[in-house]
């Protein structure tokens, strides 16, 4: 039997700079200057939940805020596989990946209301503004491929 894959959302957020938050996993310590380390808020969408509702649910509960507005949605539904070694374990060991839809949104708050300490089991420890071009080198390799896409993709909100 193949697994399928989870249905994900993801948020690539701009502040007015033209940079993006990433913000760093809680569970790999010493990641500050390893790849892989920091990532884009994402999560699974609930069953029937609208895709623009979700994000902004994810958004808010990953980084405690909900201050940002849609700018962008990515045409397509972007694939990643995880690798064999977390195969059974990642994603509660029921699918095989995560098929995502992306949007691009504008920060409208300030880097106060960015909040991590929100959630009791917080998944990032640290949170940073950095360029859209960055972004493929700061993630795991499984997830590279799908941040080089949207640092193409999105390149126009970056300026």
């Amino acid at each position: 039997m193949t697994l399928p894959y989870r249905p994900n959302v993801g948020a690539v957020l701009f502040n007015a700079a033209g940079l993006i938050l990433v913000a760093r996993r809680a569970d790999m310590p010493n990641a500050e200057g390893a790849p892989g380390g920091w990532q884009l808020p994402q999560g699974g969408v609930d069953a029937g939940e609208d895709l623009r509702v979700a994000v902004l649910r994810e958004l808010e509960e990953e980084v405690g805020t909900a201050k940002a507005e849609i700018i962008a949605e990515h045409p397509e539904w972007l694939n990643y596989d995880l690798p064999p070694e977390l195969l059974g374990k990642a994603l509660g060991g029921k699918f095989r990946g995560q098929t995502q839809k992306w949007f691009a949104l504008r920060f409208t708050g300030t880097d106060a209301d960015i909040r991590l300490d929100l959630d009791p089991h917080p998944e990032f420890d640290a949170w940073r503004w950095a360029r859209l071009s960055e972004l493929p080198e700061m993630a795991v390799a499984f997830k590279a491929e799908i941040y080089r896409r949207l640092a193409v993709d999105f390149a126009e909100f970056a300026s």
